[in-house]
């Protein structure tokens, strides 16, 4: 099977075409492939299909031909990947499956249509505004911690650490606990505390993020865009750019009146056929 290996500031995904829809994708396969001892090692898959050829993608055929098909590591599937979306149009810009535009790129995922910009080593994606809705809480080890629940087509959960809690501190080897009413499709929560001013935004903000599916990552997108509507509003702010540090690196959110664009560098580093048979059987 041909694969491609790409990262947004650290959170890296296999790439595997399949512009017909013809790959026998399955959870134990997606497993064996994001095996960072056995596999390939990745924090997610990204199938790239054309949207009329999978029926997840088909109804947004007639505005995007190309289908974000995302898995996580463990064999779920997600709804959106803010850092995968960027890594996607990356892999479809190099291979010639795509030309950039002025305007933007389109493409389906299970969240709807994201478009995408591209500037030089940057690649922003614009997807639907945040929505903060109800607080709950998260749980680590002896802390629990309050936070504020947001949809952006995935759901996450935005907790400020308090006064004296070390980001660096954090043990996050296990998940976090969270209340399974609130999230019944589990959550990624966030953790984050205050940056200094960063020139050009209008806050900074600090992150480490459990997701769902595939543990501690370095970055994620959709995190960012929650954590960047969290420290606006805690500003407030309605709309405005905020400065996001993950341990992978750093990524820019602007939440405008309707909409949140991400922007940060998406790299594509490996290209290789990986052989099947020699994958692990489970996990």
């Amino acid at each position: 099977m041909q694969f491609i290996k790409g990262h947004g500031t650290g959170n890296d995904f296999v790439l595997l075409p399949d512009p017909d829809g013809q790959l026998d994708l399955t959870p134990e396969l997606v497993a064996a492939l994001c095996d960072r001892r056995r596999g390939i090692g990745a924090d997610g898959v990204l199938r790239v299909v054309r949207a009329a050829k999978h029926p997840d993608g088909a109804g947004q055929a007639g505005e995007a031909e190309w289908f974000m098909d995302y898995w996580n590591a463990d064999g779920s599937y997600a709804e959106m990947c803010g850092n995968g979306s960027r890594v996607f149009v990356r892999y479809l810009l190099e291979s010639g499956l795509a030309t950039p535009t002025a305007t933007s790129l389109p493409v389906a995922t299970r969240a709807g249509l994201v478009r995408a910009l591209v500037e030089g080593d940057t690649i922003a994606v614009e997807m639907r505004r945040p929505r903060l809705s109800v607080g709950s809480t998260a749980t680590l080890g002896a802390l629990t911690l309050p936070g504020t629940a947001v949809d952006i087509g995935n759901p996450h959960l935005v907790c400020v650490l308090p006064a004296g809690v070390e980001l660096s501190a954090l043990d996050l080897t296990t998940a976090p606990g969270f209340d399974a009413e609130v999230f019944p499709t589990g959550v990624n929560v966030e953790f984050i505390v205050a940056g200094e001013p960063v020139d050009g935004t209008d806050e900074h903000t600090l992150m480490r993020v459990y997701e769902r599916g595939s543990a501690e990552t370095l970055s994620c997108g959709t995190g960012a865009c929650a954590v960047a509507a969290v420290a606006l509003r805690d500003a407030a702010r309605d709309t405005g750019t905020v400065a996001v540090d993950v341990p992978g690196g750093r990524v820019t959110v602007t939440v405008t009146e309707d909409s949140c664009w991400l922007a940060g560098p998406a790299v594509l580093v490996a290209a290789g056929e990986v052989d099947l048979a020699a994958l692990p059987t489970s996990r």
